[in-house]
């Protein structure tokens, strides 16, 4: 029998994971504060070179978004979690494809499993390499484990080579959606976030309309600012974040289905060519 594979691996990759995400949230909160801080909030980007009490100069857009308030950095750093995890999860999956065609190595595979040539079939694996290849070689392993040793019946054979695709699968499957929720977190929270300096905008607002006599035009002007800028940014990181999350699942669900697909060819091809 077979022996599966030691679960300590998938632990380690799993750490390793999470200590990447973790290290990538904070990274990312810390440009977005510096780049808040010293790059839109440099003077120059200001009348008067002052930038808590002068104007963004005419035109320039730095300043205004640091006229944007506190909350832009936690957006800007957002924004930049979803660039860094949506960079990070496409190079994984197209690992995970391996080197060719998913269609086309899941047709050859089947082709070859027709014609009952198995260490071809494997030889196919080792050239498309990537974790739809591995699963499908870890079923092929099985199905002439199963042949050579004949204790078991067909339906029992059949059963335990299903069953080691699916395990395969199990070990495969987690490290292509690993970070995936970040990058779905990061859809409702950006939104989230950017309504808060909106709300937070708004407040500033109001209290330059409520004060006696004309209202403060400069602060009125901010908080407007603020508000516009965090709905903007809140918004614009959310948009990203949806996409890249819809265009991985997609990505994920094909090779999910190519793995099925492959499986299901190789299970009845040993259920019709051994009954």
């Amino acid at each position: 029998m077979a022996t599966a594979p030691t679960p300590t691996t998938a632990k380690k990759e799993s750490s390793g994971s999470n200590i990447f995400a973790s290290l990538t949230i904070v990274i990312c909160l810390v440009i977005g504060i510096l780049l808040w801080k010293y790059v839109m909030g440099n003077p120059a980007n200001f009348e008067g070179g002052d930038p808590e009490n002068g104007h963004p100069l005419v035109g320039n857009y730095f300043g205004m978004v640091y006229k944007g308030g506190v909350i832009v950095p936690m957006l800007m750093g957002m924004f930049l979690m979803v660039i860094v995890f949506s960079i990070e999860r496409f190079f994984v999956i197209n690992k995970a494809a391996g080197k060719g065609n998913v269609e086309v190595f899941v047709k050859k595979v089947q082709t070859l499993l027709t014609a009952g040539n198995i260490e071809a079939a494997m030889a196919e694996c080792d050239k498309q390499k990537g974790s739809v290849a591995n699963v499908i070689k870890s079923g092929l392993k099985k199905y002439r484990e199963v042949e050579a040793e004949g204790t078991l019946d067909n339906d029992q054979a059949a059963l335990a080579i299903q069953k080691d695709i699916e395990e395969a699968t199990a070990l495969e499957m987690p490290m292509l959606e690993q970070n995936l929720t970040i990058i779905a977190t990061l859809v409702s929270t950006g939104t989230l976030v950017g309504l808060l300096g909106t709300v937070t905008g708004m407040i500033k607002s109001f209290s330059a309309l409520a004060t006696a006599g004309a209202p403060d035009q400069a602060q009125l002007a901010n908080g407007i600012s603020e508000a516009l800028i965090n709905t903007a940014t809140g918004i614009a990181t959310s948009t990203v974040a949806i996409i890249m999350y819809n265009i991985f699942t997609s990505k994920i669900d094909k090779l999910t289905y190519s793995i099925d697909e492959a499986g299901f060819s190789i299970v009845q091809t040993y259920a019709s060519t051994h009954k």
